[in-house]
């Protein structure tokens, strides 16, 4: 799809040329607001490129391309930024130590935005240049929507297609549906493929079918292609619609129709890589996917769709939100202490906020701590990575300011003591240097205190999914203690702790199964340098005391437990390969 509204394009010049040998300072001013304009084109144009591109990786059956371009497209906004920032600051060095001249670049740069849709992703970018040239000091940057607001919420075919139907979903509407992304590349049996989406829809909801709507635009991600949409039902009700495809090399292909809200999560889980939708309305885009996942906040539906830096806003304005109408405050959060991290929310939020400590606790067991900056690149990586489903995305402030009234005084405290490099208190405001984001999980030892059986033997076999997910993303957690983990409404398990990750393809795969028992000298792997990795001692990491749930781990995963397993994979990524993936249930499958 084209792009929504036409981005006028700013003349190439050296602006730091202009700027630094100009001496009027109003037109300095005006000068650095076009210089930022420009560079915020320039990203916005490259990064519409990107779903296009992705169709095409689909349509050649090129999955590395597809992941390359997942990391080229978060890369895209960080990197300008981290350019243009320290270039505009040598420029003008006056912008670093004068807060009072960003309200009058400022005042030159609203009125360019003003009416664009992308309005407020611009607004964005200008205060991500401002905060780059605040970094390392105290100067908190408000995380903010454009006070004049984008031109939003485009309705009609551009954003989606609707066709009434009268109780039951037809093969000829299903056509329609799979035409939408218009591949170059043919279906294998298109006409086959429509017979069995509308029998499997009709299975399910035939007689209460009033209408089907579909985005109009492509969902790619990895090998997949997913077309996207919901269907209204007698009564009112809304369920989602989302038909999988698969290009085998003979044709595309149609996978899977999913058609249950938790499936629907697991798809657009933020755990996942981002997908590129070929369609640039992404106000109305989360909006739709909020109405098929009502569960999910709708900042994460921004990030879901490869908009983080909405997001970013988005989620804040929940945050703010929350504390406003439930009149709850920022408490220690549930589960154990953190050795690394002091983990806070709000009792009720769907968000978990970290600090990472100046120093960890005396349990922390990985020798010497290597300091903030480093455990923040950790997460800083599982931002920009495939996390294979199973690992939590991470949404990072920086120089940010909170209300004191949001914070419980024992919290507050423990955040000004053990966090002191990066927490300060300024009057009312918490000022902090960072801070991390997550949704929010039960740690997995909590949820199995209060779990029925069934429970809990579905979420120890899905702990063993998520470290072999993990695995297949070339991440490996040296801190197997299932603490580290956490569990989600629909009982699914994910990494949410990356202060003990490392490469899995760095990591030394060893054993002492070949060991005599009584053998009293000190195994040759003792003495290697980096991770040293024994499978047989997975159980005994994940420190689960319940003998049943021992025993459904080793049922459901004893191939975790060998050299083998662990070998195969790590070959596999030295290999260069992309391993597989199904997001899925298999019953969601039209073909077995």
């Amino acid at each position: 799809m084209s792009e929504p509204a036409a981005l006028p394009a700013s003349a190439a010049l050296d602006h730091a040329r202009l700027i630094a040998s100009c001496r009027d300072e109003e037109e300095r001013l005006e000068l650095t607001a076009r210089w930022i304009l420009h560079e915020f084109d320039a990203y916005y144009v490259a990064s519409r490129r990107i779903p296009d591109l992705a169709r095409q990786a689909f349509e050649r059956r090129d999955p590395v391309a597809s992941l390359e371009l997942s990391q080229e497209r978060l890369a895209l906004y960080s990197d300008r930024i981290e350019r243009l920032g320290p270039e505009v600051k040598a420029a003008f060095p006056d912008v670093a130590g004068r807060e009072d001249l960003w309200p009058r670049i400022e005042a030159q740069y609203l009125p360019w935005i003003e009416g664009r849709y992308a309005a407020d992703l611009a607004y964005a970018f200008f205060h991500s240049v401002r905060r780059r040239i605040y970094q390392g000091e105290w100067k908190p940057v408000a995380y903010a929507f454009a006070g004049s607001g984008p031109a939003r919420r485009r309705a009609g075919p551009d954003v989606r297609l609707a066709h009434p139907l009268d109780g039951r979903l037809d093969e000829a509407t299903v056509d329609r549906v799979l035409a939408i992304p218009a591949f170059s590349v043919p279906f294998r049996d298109r006409a086959g493929d429509a017979a069995l989406i509308a029998a499997r829809v009709n299975d399910a909801f035939g007689g209460a079918i009033e209408g089907v709507e579909m985005i109009n635009g492509g969902f790619f991600r990895r090998r997949s292609a997913c077309l996207v949409g919901r269907l209204r039902l007698a009564g009112g009700g809304l369920a989602p619609l989302i038909i999988a495809l698969v290009n085998g090399g003979d044709g595309i292909e149609a996978d899977a129709v999913i058609t249950r809200e938790a499936d629907a999560h697991n798809l657009f889980s933020s755990t996942l890589a981002n997908f590129h939708v070929t369609n640039s309305y992404y106000h109305e885009l989360s909006a739709f996917l909020h109405t098929i996942m009502p569960h999910r906040p709708l900042g994460l539906h921004y990030s879901t769709i490869g908009f983080n830096h909405v997001g970013k806003v988005a989620v804040m304005e929940e945050l703010e939100r929350e504390i406003a109408d439930t009149g709850e405050v920022f408490r220690t959060a549930v589960g154990s202490r953190g050795t690394v991290a002091i983990g806070f929310a709000t009792p009720s939020s769907d968000y978990n906020l970290k600090v990472i400590r100046d120093r960890p606790t005396a349990q922390y067991k990985w020798g010497e701590f290597e300091g903030i900056p480093s455990v923040l690149e950790k997460y800083k990586q599982v931002h920009s990575i495939n996390r294979a489903g199973s690992m939590l995305d991470n949404i990072i402030y920086y120089n940010l300011k909170l209300d004191r009234a949001w914070f419980d005084p024992a919290l507050l405290e423990e955040l000004l003591h053990e966090a002191s490099e990066t927490v300060f208190l300024r009057g009312e405001e918490v000022v902090l240097k960072y801070l991390i984001v997550q949704r929010r999980m039960r740690p997995l030892p909590v949820f199995l205190e209060t779990a029925s059986r069934a429970q809990a033997r579905t979420a120890i076999v899905n702990l063993g999914h998520c470290i072999k997910n993990n695995a297949a993303a070339n991440l490996f957690n040296k801190d197997l203690d299932a603490r580290n983990y956490g569990v989600s409404r629909f009982l699914k398990v994910y990494l949410y702790d990356y202060d003990a990750l490392e490469p899995f393809t760095e990591v030394k795969i060893r054993s002492n199964a070949d060991r005599v028992e009584g053998e009293e000298d000190i195994p040759d792997w003792y003495f290697e340098d980096g991770v040293v990795f024994l499978p047989e001692e997975i159980e005994a990491g994940l420190m689960l005391d319940d003998r049943e749930l021992k025993r459904v781990f080793r049922a459901a995963h004893g191939d975790l437990l060998t050299v083998e397993y662990w070998q195969e994979v790590q070959d596999l990524l030295l290999a260069g390969r992309v391993p597989p993936a199904q997001f899925y249930p298999a019953e969601c499958r039209l073909r077995d």
